[in-house]
Formats: structure tokens, sequence, C-alpha cells
């Protein structure tokens, strides 16, 4: 394997993680307290994965190209303004769907994510990314559904989709076009 791989190292991370980026390139995080040699066993035992994962984003990029949403500058007029209006968003949307489920969910916070579209923690508190005010509207009721039934089953077992199927039953439909579409 000829890769270029970026090893770095973070206070934060408890785990070595690998991430294959769609162009090619391999990260590596890593905890501070594990060596250089370490993390560099950890990705020769992966190797067969790395480039099977490379090769599928190669396939992917035939495909239709990404739509690429708006990223305004931090902390510029422009963001803040997105910010605001994805709390107003999701803080409605989740009202309406949890008229239906009736879950108890903790605070809501607002994030620029990366990676991700939402997350639920283990105390129930949400986290939307602010660009969901960017997607079509199915797309967002989705994402948030999603995160609302992570408050009841923490994982994604066959009780959660079919939570999740209750009000959005388009919902494997919807996960490939965000998974597809939409960075």
């Amino acid at each position: 394997m000829n890769l270029s791989i970026v090893i770095k190292s973070t206070a934060r991370s408890r785990n070595i993680r690998i991430t294959v980026r769609e162009d090619g390139s391999v990260l590596v995080t890593k905890p501070k307290w594990v060596s250089i040699k370490s993390a560099e066993a950890f990705v020769a035992e992966r190797s067969e994965w790395i480039e099977t994962t490379i090769a599928r984003f190669g396939e992917k990029r035939k495909g239709p190209v990404p739509i690429q949403l708006p990223r305004p500058r931090k902390n510029s007029k422009a963001y803040k303004d997105a910010r605001e209006t994805a709390r107003k968003l999701v803080t409605e949307r989740l009202a309406y769907f949890n008229q239906f489920y009736g879950f108890t969910y903790g605070t809501i916070s607002i994030r620029d994510q990366k990676t991700r579209w939402g997350s639920c923690s283990a105390n129930g508190n949400l986290s939307f990314n602010y660009r969901l005010i960017y997607l079509p509207p199915e797309l967002a009721d989705y994402v948030v559904v999603h995160e609302l039934c992570h408050t009841k089953e923490h994982n994604h077992s066959e009780r959660f989709w079919k939570l999740v199927q209750e009000t959005v039953p388009t919902h494997t439909q919807l996960r490939k076009k965000l998974h597809a579409g939409f960075r």
C-alpha cells in the first residue's frame, strides 16, 4: 500500500480512528498517549479496508456530483443568521414530531459539524448541523426524526428504524439521498 497518510494526535481522542476522505486521502487520529509506531501498525492491520474504501470512493466519483451546500465564514453575519435560523427550524420540527413520539430530550445545540448532520448524546442532548437549513425539507425532517428517535434507542437496531418509520416511512430513500448527494 503506497498511500499518503497523515497522523494527527489529539488530547480529546480516546481511540485510534482512520478516516478515508472522498479524495482518497487518509487521516489517522490518535490519542496523544498512543505512539506513532502503534498507529502505523493499526493502519497496516486495516490496509485492506482502507484500499477497499478508497476504491469505493473512486466509484462514487463516477456517479452524480454531490451538491455543495453554502458554508458561510465563521462569525460572519450570514453564519450567525444561519445558526439562528437552524435553531428555530430544529426547535419547531422537534416539537412537531415529538407530538407523535412523546420522548424526553435534553438540550438542543446547533453546531458547525464537519461530518455529521446530527447526534444524540447518552444523556439525550441533541446536536444538529446548522447547514440543515440548506437541505430540502424532507431531508431536514429525516435528520430531526433520526436524532429524536435516538433519545429512545441509542443504536441503529431494527427497533430504532421502526421508530423512524412511524413518521418518516421513506427514511431509507431519504438516507441514501442524504449520504449520496449532500456535503
